[in-house]
């Protein structure tokens, strides 16, 4: 299926020059496939590379990446096209290590969707994916034939979940870490948005909710998958109705149901966020993130930002660019993100002047901290550039508050706090996420992080508030706060802010646009958004009704961002309460468990917007 070949993209993203390459891995490195038995006794199948020239007088440092989307191609006598993490590393020379980890492929072992951490192992039962990654090392280190005794980990999406888990491994081996866009919390990032269920992954449940019987090489979940019928995501999961329905697809799916029966910020999720288990972090860490990440944009900026305080002495790196989700990994030439042009060979730059200069100073050179790259490496979205920053957010910045006027109007000077805007939400006729139905049937709707908003704006349940044309750019970079006071004649509501650059009349196309119907002119483009439930404004552990027609505050965060709104443009907000199929439908009638409302639950509403809700910004000159 579709959602299968975009899935495994990570793993393909990396090849660029595929036919040229693929005889390069053959002819200078030698494959060796072996099975890596762990402390309880599950053995983890694992492939390793070794550059052909590696000897006693020339050994090579240990590069792993471990995945649940099978390391094929499987058989010491075929190849990948490309190994390590770009062709420029692959042609410098590492000994490349893959494992499919627990219950996935050809290792053994029960799969479960992001391992809790034990931090106090007791026993060989206590395992987790630090473990597993302490195991793998210390066998590697041991067992492989002319390595220097350095180990790096990299990984992108659910590769690099498993690479921040492995930081935990305390392996002293493990120099350095590149978690790229990892998910760090399954409620906040990737399946869920502030607890909010991304409907839009509801056909990518097989690839995750189903265990295989035996070793396989081959992706035993496929006769669970079914045919919808359609190219509509957004009509076929209209139609599906109530997410109560789903059992009609995945009654015997365990993960779907580890949803339906843990809808609430519990010990089952608690227990699956990696954050709180970092402490005194030993190997280097360079995470890395795309500003226009539809999957996981949460996850590097909360490692990142978790590390800095608990453990200010680590070398703790951040890149963050204008990809979206694992993009920096592929070279396209000119670098877009739906139909907005950021530069050339972005991608090759990252690579080259951030991602292979770390591991060649931790694994190669002394690997002390003067490693040449800043804290953190980001990229201006709007100037097309890259900063440097020595802490993130800068401390630099200043805040401004941006408040949400009935007029429509964005200003920095609140008008009449009792007065506000109103609109009629209807989850029978949400708003959609984005204008591009071929996107709605994907693993992920990757294009709708920049895409033009105007189809949006120009709807009666949307509010757009939006500054004055700017006399001069506005840079903002850091953190993003909403602070909304809003009311209801309902008993619960999505709340969903997007931070919007609205071009001038007179903005040309770029070149490379790849959609000829769209035009740059007044274009809208979403620099940012995020979803806030109101159950879950005083506790992501025990959701509350709102009262009916009672003024409340709804506070949540955005993601960072680092943007200039240009001399001519406008800064735009952007107020809605459903965006859907992205994120499934909230009944508006306040419910004990939203994966189980009936179809009766689901009710038109009244939202308010008062005049002294803000959103607060960071502004940098």
């Amino acid at each position: 299926m579709k959602k299968l070949s975009a899935l495994l993209f990570v793993m393909a993203a990396a090849c660029s020059s595929l036919f040229a390459q693929s005889s390069y891995v053959k002819e200078h490195y030698t494959k060796k496939d072996v099975y890596i038995t762990m402390r309880d006794g599950v053995k983890l199948f694992t492939s390793i590379y070794t550059p052909n020239d590696a000897a006693k007088d020339k050994k090579y440092p240990i590069i792993m990446q471990r995945t649940c989307y099978s390391i094929a191609p499987y058989g010491e006598t075929k190849y990948p096209n490309q190994v390590g993490p770009s062709k420029y590393m692959m042609q410098e020379g590492y000994i490349y290590v893959y494992q499919d980890v627990r219950g996935r492929y050809k290792s053994e072992g029960t799969w479960t969707n992001m391992t809790p951490v034990i931090d106090n192992k007791k026993t060989k039962k206590d395992v987790d994916e630090g473990s597993d990654t302490y195991d793998t090392i210390d066998w590697l280190v041991k067992n492989v034939a002319n390595n220097n005794g350095k180990v790096g980990q990299w990984g992108i999406s659910y590769p690099g979940f498993y690479t921040a888990a492995g930081i935990l491994s305390n392996h002293p081996a493990l120099k350095a870490s590149s978690p790229q866009a990892p998910i760090s919390d399954f409620f906040f990032d990737d399946f869920h948005h502030n607890g909010a269920f991304i409907e839009g992954y509801f056909f990518t449940f097989p690839v995750f909710g189903v265990q295989k019987t035996d070793t396989t090489s081959k992706a035993w979940y496929q006769n669970t998958m079914f045919n919808p019928g359609t190219k509509d995501g957004y009509q076929f999961l209209l139609d599906l109705g109530p997410l109560s329905n789903a059992d009609k697809y995945y009654k015997d799916n365990f993960f779907w149901q580890e949803n339906v029966n843990h809808p609430n910020y519990d010990e089952f999720w608690q227990k699956r966020g990696l954050l709180k288990h970092y402490n005194k972090v030993k190997p280097a860490v360079m995470l890395v993130g795309g500003w226009f990440d539809a999957e996981d944009l949460t996850g590097p900026l909360a490692i990142f930002k978790t590390i800095e305080k608990k453990d200010p002495s680590a070398y703790n790196t951040i890149v963050m660019g204008p990809f979206g989700h694992g993009r920096w990994s592929r070279e396209t030439g000119h670098t877009m993100h739906s139909n907005v042009y950021f530069g050339d060979s972005i991608a090759t730059f990252y690579q080259k002047e951030m991602e292979q200069k770390f591991f060649h100073h931790f694994l190669k050179e002394n690997g002390d901290k003067n490693s040449g790259l800043p804290k953190a490496y980001m990229f201006n979205t709007g100037k097309n550039e890259w900063r440097k920053f020595d802490k993130w957010p800068s401390p630099a910045a200043s805040h401004v508050k941006f408040y949400l006027n009935s007029d429509g109007k964005l200003t920095e000077s609140e008008q009449n706090g009792s007065a506000g805007t109103s609109f009629v939400s209807d989850p029978l006729k949400p708003v959609p996420y984005t204008e591009d139905n071929t996107t709605t049937m994907g693993f992920t709707p990757h294009n709708y992080m920049s895409e033009d908003q105007r189809f949006a704006g120009r709807r009666t349940d949307v509010l757009v508030f939006q500054t004055d044309v700017l006399s001069d750019d506005v840079t903002l970079g850091g953190e993003i706060m909403a602070n909304l006071k809003v009311a209801t004649t309902g008993s619960d509501a999505d709340w969903i802010v997007k931070l919007i650059d609205v071009y001038p009349p007179d903005e040309p196309n770029n070149p490379y646009m790849p959609n000829k119907n769209i035009i740059l002119s007044n274009y809208q483009q979403m620099v940012r958004s995020q979803i806030m439930p109101a159950r879950f404004r005083n506790s992501f552990e025990k959701p509350e009704a709102m009262v009916p027609n009672q003024k409340t505050a709804v506070n949540f965060h955005l993601n960072d961002v680092l943007h200039t709104f240009k001399k001519g443009h406008r800064i735009m907000i952007q107020v809605q309460s459903t965006s859907f199929p992205l994120y499934a439908r909230n009944p508006q009638k306040f419910v004990e468990n939203p994966y189980k409302a009936a179809p009766s639950d689901y009710q038109k509403a009244t939202h308010t917007v008062f005049n002294d809700s803000f959103i607060d910004v960071e502004v940098l000159k």
